[in-house]
Formats: C-alpha cells, structure tokens, sequence
C-alpha cells in the first residue's frame, strides 16, 4: 500500500542563499508597498465618484491596506532575522508530499517518522 507523507524541506545558510532569501522578502515587500499605494490611490478615485457610500469605501480599502501593512511588517521581521542567522544554520523552506510504501510487517513507528530534505545552493545534500 502506498500513502502520502509529508516531507520538510531545509536549506542550509550560505552567503549566496542568504542573499537571495533576503533579497526575495525584499521584492514580496516592495510589491506589498506599491499595493498599498495604489490602493490608496484607488480609495481616492472612489471618493471622488461619490456612486457608493464613502464609508463602506473607506472601511474597506483601510482594512485592505492595513493586511498588507502587516504583511510588511511580518516580512521586515524575517529579513532582520535572517541577518542575525549565522551562516549554515538550517532554514525550513517549504514542505512537500512524498509517497512511501507501507507493507504488513512494517514498523509503523520508523515508517511514518517525519522525513527531512537538506539542501545547500539548490543541491540535495542530506536525506534523513
């Protein structure tokens, strides 16, 4: 029998991939930003329409520009971080689905431990 499994994906710290990693939350921040300022510019086109009613266009455009402010906020966050991690510390990456095989007699315990991937500058280095 077959089943899926989750398995971690890590990535060891290198100069070169904490470059990219920092500047990757930077793009994602400075795209949140200019979200945010057209949204702003969006409001003010609305208001000026006067067709809906202003308070409803306020409250939802603040609430839309106020989660991406967060977001901001959240990614900044991750970006002092990461300058604070020394190099070859491991980073979890992202998560991904793997099949394994489950036969009778296996034991369940060592079968289904959580699985991790290593990887360093794109290149698997370690399975455990």
């Amino acid at each position: 029998m077959k089943i899926i499994q989750t398995v971690e994906v890590k990535q060891i710290l290198t100069e070169i991939s904490k470059v990219k990693l920092i500047g990757s939350l930077q793009s994602n921040r400075d795209q949140l930003l200019k979200e945010c300022d057209q949204l702003k510019f969006e409001l003010k086109k609305m208001e000026k329409l006067k067709k809906f009613d202003p308070v409803k266009i306020k409250q939802y455009f603040t609430n839309e520009i106020d989660l991406r402010q967060e977001k901001v906020k959240q990614l900044e966050f991750q970006i002092e971080q990461i300058h604070m991690l020394p190099l070859g510390s491991e980073i979890k990456e992202k998560e991904v689905q793997s099949i394994i095989d489950i036969n009778v007699g296996d034991n369940w315990d060592e079968t289904t431990t959580a699985r991790t991937i290593v990887i360093k500058e794109g290149i698997v280095k370690e399975i455990r």
